[in-house]
């Protein structure tokens, strides 16, 4: 590896160390629900979001509100040593995108199929 290649790497390196991310997969909840909650951190200091989903009414919030809290714990297992009140963190980004799509094809007369789309949703076996 060349000297700027080497200067670049570390360049970005440095830069990635002060961000953390997590995601979020297979919540069977629409991701216009999702949307909603999503929109009311959006920008927000982590102690202040994490207050708005601890108290909103809606069912997302749980989710989001445990996606935020790993993203938080990523930033501790980066950052060793820091404290999380000095470092002034906050939501920079976070979307929502639609769910897997299953096609299905259902047989017709005179040997045409018709084809269907049904969106994945796992079952949520852990109610409370």
């Amino acid at each position: 590896m060349g000297a700027r290649k080497r200067i670049k790497a570390e360049q970005l390196k440095e830069a990635r160390k002060s961000q953390a991310y997590a995601k979020l997969r297979n919540v069977p909840t629409s991701p216009r629900k999702m949307r909603l909650v999503v929109d009311l951190i959006r920008g927000k200091e982590i102690n202040l979001a994490l207050d708005i989903l601890k108290f909103s009414t809606k069912e997302a919030s749980r989710s989001v509100e445990k996606l935020l809290l790993s993203a938080v714990a990523n930033w501790k297992e980066k950052n060793e040593g820091q404290r999380l009140e000095d470092a002034n963190l906050f939501v920079k980004e976070a979307y929502v995108d639609s769910g897997r799509i299953l096609k299905k094809t259902q047989t017709c007369t005179a040997g045409t199929c018709a084809q269907n789309s049904q969106k994945i949703q796992p079952r949520d076996d852990s109610r409370g």
